[in-house]
């Protein structure tokens, strides 16, 4: 574990807002920047849909390999050397994504992966929450919004290192120096809080806070279902060049990472209920336009809805986690936080098992469901 230094000045707290929202911004681009190559390491090993589903499962292996270790040590060093340690990890990891060389190696680094990745997703968002109570006001959603920008940029190096034919290995390897740089210079501003309470931080939260879960987890079904299948969609279904392969997912990146910059104002203005049956609709229509129009601009126009549509629902949920009448805000958070990661990382393995089974544009048809299960949800639950 990383022993960073502590923070000897006074940390404002528009220089926290800053540190913390640059830490969102390297977690997106990491994920990102795997995400944007997953069709080339496809390739490359000769893996069919359903074969790569099965390998993608190993992020979630990872992913609940964690949640003992994260619950316990954040407990014991706080969330400050905890994001950092694990989000250098987690661009370390990244690298040996692109070293793999075999189906077992990748799978050995898959779930390594995935086990930063939760470490990184409770650490950060812990940050954010100590960030919102400093400020007394809704932040979490630019903070989200800076995740899905950097998702964004990370699409659009990505789609550029395709069509320069530049090998994963050395695309990574330019996204780790660029996060490494970000950490060391972020780190030092983050809020200190390694006296944590003596409550555990993962605990089952009450029925009011599953329900916030079972939106988040199936909104970030959808999510993570466009992230690791978006590319491959426009590859094998929409049959677009080489060079426009990752259009799909640069389409879905700008419109969720533009929603999240006026989330708080539209659940502000129209309420939360509201916000989430509009989100999950916008969902559920996209993904069905892209399957009923698999071709290269319908497909974007349905992308792009999707986009918007699971922009809000996340930080909307976190935020309404946050203010939770039965645990404390952190507790809380990190319940309805890995419940629905839990969805954005088992999204994309059933999407492949189902896609081997039947087709891709099958898999999209459920998935569209689940736009439709956020609207169901939501509108049954007392938010």
């Amino acid at each position: 574990m990383i022993n960073a230094p502590a923070v000897t000045v006074p940390t404002s707290k528009k220089a926290l807002r800053i540190a913390v929202g640059a830490m969102f911004f390297m977690a997106g681009l990491s994920f990102s920047s795997w995400a944007s190559r997953i069709a080339t390491v496809q390739q490359e090993m000769g893996l069919s849909d359903a074969a790569l589903g099965a390998v993608l499962f190993s992020l979630p292996v990872g992913l609940m390999c964690s949640l003992p270790f994260s619950g316990w040590i954040i407990t014991k060093i706080g969330s400050r050397k905890l994001l950092i340690s694990a989000l250098l990890v987690y661009a370390t990891a990244l690298v040996t994504l692109g070293l793999a060389q075999n189906t077992f190696q990748l799978i050995i680094c898959l779930v390594c992966f995935g086990f930063s990745s939760n470490a990184v997703n409770i650490s950060v968002n812990t940050q954010a929450v100590a960030t919102e109570e400093i400020y007394k006001k809704p932040i979490m959603a630019s903070f989200h919004g800076l995740w899905s920008l950097a998702g964004f940029v990370g699409a659009g190096i990505g789609t550029y290192m395709i069509g320069n034919n530049i090998d994963p290995f050395h695309h990574f390897l330019v996204m780790m120096a660029v996060i490494f740089t970000g950490v060391i210079i972020a780190a030092r501003y983050l809020k200190d809080d390694k006296v944590a309470s003596s409550g555990p931080v993962f605990v089952m939260p009450d029925s009011s806070l599953i329900k916030l879960g079972v939106i988040a987890f199936c909104s970030m079904i959808c999510e993570g279902a466009m992230f690791d299948w978006s590319v491959i969609y426009f590859k094998k279904v929409v049959l677009a060049p080489t060079a426009m392969v990752g259009l799909g997912f640069t389409t879905f990146m700008f419109t969720m990472a533009g929603g999240r910059f006026v989330a708080d104002w539209f659940a502000h203005k129209f309420g939360l209920k509201r916000t989430l049956q509009v989100s999950g609709n916008l969902t559920a229509v996209g993904l069905l336009i892209a399957v009923a129009f698999p071709y290269i601009y319908t497909a974007m126009a349905g992308f792009l809805l999707v986009g918007a549509g699971v922009s809000s629902v996340v930080p909307m949920v976190f935020s309404a986690a946050g203010k939770s009448k039965t645990m404390q805000p952190g507790v809380a958070l990190a319940a309805v936080s890995t419940i629905g990661f839990l969805g954005f990382l088992v999204g994309p393995p059933i999407i492949g098992f189902i896609a081997g089974i039947a087709t891709l544009r099958a898999s999209f048809v459920l998935i569209a469901l689940m736009g439709v299960s956020v609207v169901v949800v939501s509108t049954k639950a007392k938010i």
